[in-house]
This record gives C-alpha cells, sequence and structure tokens, in this order.
C-alpha cells in the first residue's frame, strides 16, 4: 500500500507548500513518524523551510517526471510516510505524483480564480485514477479562509458538490501568524501567541482528518 501523499494546486498562493511542511512537521513531532518530504515545486521553499528549522527532518528535491516517477517507490521503501509538496502547475511532474500517490490532496482558496484552478487540478487526478483503476484518493479543504465571509460560506456549498472528491470539514483560516512561519523557518506549534494556538488546532484536526482517510 502506497505511503504518498501529494499536495498539489496549479494556483499560488493557496497555502499547498505552507500546509505540506504543517503535515510533515506534525507527523514528525506529533505522531513520531519516520517522515520525508519529497519537494517537487520548482520555488523550493518548503525544503528551504526545513532546512532553515532546529529541527531537523529530512527532505528530498525531486522535480522532473522522470525523477518523481522513479525515485518516489525507492524513497517510500525507506520512510513511514512521503509527502510531496507538488509544482504549482498541472504540468508532467503533477501527473508523476498523481501516478504514484495513494492520497491527493488539494488546498483551495475561496475564490472564483482558486476553485476553476481546483477543478482542473480535479480533472487531472480523476484522469490518474482512471488510468489506474483506483488510486489516488482525493480530498479538498478551504485554505486561507476569513471568517465570517460570504465568499467562505459560498466556497464550502461549491466545493461539497465534487463528485467523488472528499471536501475535509476543517477550515484553514488566514491568520498573520501562518504567515509568518515560512520566513522564520518555523511552524504555528513554535509561537506563544493564542492566533497560533488557534492555528494549530485547525491544522491538528485537518492532518487528523487527512489520516483517517
Amino acid at each position: 500500500m502506497s505511503k504518498i501523499i501529494g499536495f498539489l494546486n496549479q494556483k499560488g498562493g493557496c497555502g499547498k507548500s505552507t500546509t505540506a511542511v504543517h503535515f510533515t512537521h506534525w507527523l514528525a513531532t506529533k505522531q513520531k513518524k519516520n517522515v520525508l518530504l519529497v519537494d517537487a515545486d520548482s520555488q523550493q521553499s518548503s525544503s528551504a523551510w526545513l532546512a532553515g528549522m532546529e529541527l531537523s527532518i529530512p527532505y528530498k528535491v525531486v522535480q522532473t517526471p522522470d525523477d518523481l516517477l522513479e525515485r518516489l517507490p525507492e524513497l517510500e521503501q525507506q520512510y513511514d510516510q512521503l509527502v510531496v509538496d507538488g509544482p504549482a502547475s498541472l504540468a508532467e511532474a503533477t501527473r508523476a505524483i498523481l501516478f504514484r500517490a495513494v492520497l491527493a490532496i488539494v488546498p483551495v482558496q475561496p475564490t472564483g480564480v482558486d476553485l476553476r484552478s481546483a477543478s482542473d487540478a480535479v480533472r487531472l487526478i480523476k484522469q490518474a485514477q482512471s488510468v489506474r483503476g483506483g488510486p489516488p484518493m482525493a480530498a479538498m479543504f478551504v485554505s486561507r479562509a476569513v471568517k465570517g465571509t460570504k465568499l467562505k460560506d459560498e466556497a464550502i456549498a461549491l466545493l461539497s458538490q465534487t463528485k467523488d472528491v472528499t471536501l475535509l470539514k476543517t477550515v484553514i483560516h488566514q491568520k498573520q501568524a501562518i504567515a509568518d512561519t515560512s520566513g522564520q523557518s518555523a511552524t504555528v506549534w513554535d509561537f506563544p501567541s493564542r492566533p497560533a494556538k488557534e492555528s494549530a488546532r485547525e491544522y491538528e484536526r485537518l492532518f487528523k482528518e487527512i489520516m483517517a482517510l
């Protein structure tokens, strides 16, 4: 059974890399898993983020479609879990990840552009499912939402109608505490403020939902 979970979206700024790093950190520290983050994004922000952390969490930069297809199964044998931060595009590298992953997670901001982008990602996932005769499972969650807004409610209503894709119940709300993490090579668990603690609880709920899948 594959242990590869991919975070995918062609739209930058949706919280893909931020969620992948927080998920990897959560698996390593809270779940005590031997976990590897695979950075397939050309910006390499998630690998640079982990490299700057005091806590040593392993990562590998693997970016070409052929390398991803060949190396992901090899790396999978060495770790309890592989977390793949996919490219900010729906290129061949994304297809390669979808051909190896057991689960594809799509973070979606509650805007019209992001909702259309998510539908493109879902289409690609369904193509991979058709070729593979099943996997990967697909799930979406609303990311960088503002509390109490109509946009958030409308996005949830629209995404919940997507066939064959689970909409996770947890919403990650936009907070400065989350925005500050990458620049400080930290996670929300490293910050003492109340907003950071609220975000930490949201991530914890989201990640438990992902693992339950």
